[in-house]
């Protein structure tokens, strides 16, 4: 996987630089880590929040950069596109306010979501992160074990 990476070339490390800015933004303001006038939060955020979700964004960050176009990239493959999007959408109930959560309060009410939602935020961070790291490492693989050439493949259409 590391001699994957060390053959991205510039544009992909931008992109993932960008994307795991972005992801941290989109998660952190909602969920109230970045304190903003826009969201609050009911519950103070745990310990491992901070950490967790850096290392969901990374993760993240460097998956979305695995699909920016290079001339021998392999064809995406939708398990590892689901996947992120999975891993995405558990950090963000894993990081998030257990009380704020509208959803979670439908489903629970604030009395169930602190009593059986938040002990679970936890096991939610790891899950994300596996399903990350799991995609991650597909696409990685992927690009060292099956490269195309392009100009073979021009020939085939």
């Amino acid at each position: 996987m590391l001699a994957a990476l060390r053959a991205w070339p510039p544009r992909r490390w931008l992109t993932a630089v960008a994307t795991t800015a972005g992801f941290v933004v989109l998660v952190a303001v909602p969920t109230d880590l970045l304190d903003t006038p826009l969201f609050s939060r009911a519950v103070p955020p745990t310990w491992w929040a901070w950490p967790s979700l850096l290392v969901s964004a990374a993760l993240a960050g460097l998956l979305t950069a695995s699909y920016v176009a290079r001339p021998s990239s392999s064809p995406a493959d939708r398990q590892q596109a689901r996947g992120g999007w999975a891993g995405s959408v558990l950090t963000f109930f894993a990081v998030g306010c257990p009380v704020c959560n509208k959803l979670v309060l439908v489903a629970l009410g604030s009395a169930g979501a602190l009593t059986w939602f938040q002990p679970v935020q936890p096991l939610l961070q790891v899950a994300a992160v596996v399903l990350l790291g799991w995609a991650l490492r597909a696409r990685l693989r992927g690009e060292l074990s099956c490269p195309t050439d392009p100009d073979r493949e021009a020939l085939h259409v």
